[in-house]
């Protein structure tokens, strides 16, 4: 069985202080779902909002009229809207104190001068993911120059190595719950589609019933439609561009993980002679 070895005396990288994102995402969805269906009976379906013939006489009860499936479609809202607000505090804290291009060019500009102390020292001051993988790449760089005996390409790609496993240790903090938000981009369409079909079933029923239309349980099935309907595509507008927001956030901070790593190899390789 083949298997991995690491450089020896290698450090693993640090973890990020600060927040690194809720793993229990369950909880957060049911918290959703609980206050999502309460404020839909409490505050929507309250007697105040409604006539007394039971038609809506504010938008609240408008919203009521709307059917059962509206609270579930706040459900995913308010889900994207928390789990939006985790991804931003835990890429705040993946990202680091300062700003990321200035601390990559620093990086670089300190590998490029041959000065490691002074990029442990941003590592130190910066924090967050690349500071991390970037700390591991620096420990395996000075394990590989007290090493004997082992080819410089060989030393290379163990430096590589380090760097790739310590970028997958931070992975998962910046792709946590972000399926999440993809499946809820469908689903949010999905749902509102539902019950949009429900309302123009309820619609049909009532124009159906003595050859005549009830024209109050005709106007609730059209209400119910064109309510899921709205709330349904919110909720798919606000989950694509939150996706889409912080996964080009990832894709930046993946970006600049890539480019330092490359960086610290070139160095290695253009610093030291083949040994072997």
């Amino acid at each position: 069985m083949a298997t991995t070895t690491k450089p020896a005396g290698a450090k693993p990288a640090k973890k990020s202080s600060g927040f690194t994102g809720v793993r229990g995402a369950f909880w957060i969805i049911l918290a959703c779902a609980v206050f999502a269906f309460c404020f839909f009976f409490l505050w929507f379906g309250h007697e105040s909002h409604f006539e007394a013939d039971g038609e809506a006489k504010d938008v609240w009860g408008l919203v009521y009229k709307g059917g059962v499936i509206v609270p579930v479609i706040h459900t995913l809202l308010l889900t994207v809207l928390a789990m939006s607000i985790e991804r931003w505090l835990a890429l705040r804290t993946a990202f680091g104190k300062g700003s990321l291009p200035k601390f990559v060019t620093n990086i670089k500009a300190a590998l490029n001068a041959n000065d490691f102390a002074k990029a442990q020292q941003l590592c130190d001051r910066q924090k967050g993911s690349v500071a991390n993988v970037l700390t591991a790449s620096l420990n395996a760089y000075k394990e590989m120059e007290q090493t004997p005996g082992i080819k410089k390409a060989q030393k290379v790609a163990k430096i590589q190595q380090a760097h790739e496993e310590a970028t997958q240790l931070e992975m998962p903090t910046l792709t946590m719950n972000l399926p999440i938000i993809a499946t809820i981009v469908t689903l949010g369409t999905l749902t509102g589609l539902l019950g949009t079909v429900v309302g123009m079933i309820k619609s049909f029923s009532a124009m159906g019933k003595g050859g005549a239309a009830d024209s109050g349980q005709l106007a609730q099935g059209i209400s119910e439609a064109l309510i899921n309907t709205a709330f349904g595509i919110a909720t798919s507008w606000f989950a694509v561009v939150s996706y889409n927001y912080f996964t080009n956030k990832v894709d930046k901070l993946t970006f600049a993980l890539d480019e330092v790593g490359y960086s610290i190899a070139q160095t290695y390789e253009s610093n030291h002679a083949d040994e072997a």
